[in-house]
């Protein structure tokens, strides 16, 4: 087999030491504001887990924590009801909500290697004795601004689109040494990405 494999089959991609897929989002709303999680929880379901760091998920949305009262919120299709309705809603609340949808892409990374790989570009402690699944961090992959999230399976990178391709490159000549298969594409896929 060479050292790369475009879209390998399912017994190539177990097998591989690196395994990357593009993870495509469907919706992405960043809510914010302290009195909020109420309002959140009726509209989409999902819990606003203050805990700096944490995911949560309702199985079909995952609510990343960005910051001291800021949540992403991501899935793999758009969130139920209607953006501006539920812009009305969280700002009722005293939040704001946006539709950063198009700002960000994702990449999927697992296998053996995925830390080194990810070491290469990441100075974050991704083990998963420290980063578990249900995690979220940001930092950088290389210079590029990054936001890492932990899924049972991987590693999800996501970045911001416009150096989507230049991170998907540092990856791949990351990955390079150790061998990779590139997966067909996959939607985001709740809890946590994969």
């Amino acid at each position: 087999m060479s050292e790369t494999t475009r879209h390998a089959g399912d017994d190539a991609a177990r097998n591989a030491a690196v395994r990357l897929a593009h993870v495509g989002i469907g919706a992405a709303w960043n809510v914010q504001g302290a009195g909020v999680a109420a309002t959140v929880a009726t509209l989409f379901g999902v819990t606003l887990d203050d805990t700096p760091n944490t995911v949560t998920s309702t199985g079909a949305i995952d609510a990343l924590w960005l910051g001291p009262a800021s949540w992403l919120l991501v899935s793999g299709t758009a969130p139920p009801g209607d953006f501006a309705a539920c812009r009305t809603a969280v700002q009722a609340a005293g939040g704001a909500l946006f539709d950063v949808s198009a700002s960000r892409v994702a990449v999927a990374v697992s296998g053996a290697r995925t830390l080194d790989v990810l070491a290469a570009g990441c100075p974050l402690d991704l083990h998963p004795d420290v980063f578990t699944p249900g995690r979220c961090a940001q930092s950088v992959f290389g210079r590029v601004s990054a936001l890492y999230c932990r899924a049972p399976t991987g590693i999800v990178v996501l970045v911001p689109r416009s150096f989507g391709r230049d991170v998907w490159h540092g990856l791949r000549e990351a990955a390079r040494e150790y061998g990779y298969v590139e997966q067909a594409a996959q939607p985001w896929r709740a809890p946590y990405g994969v």
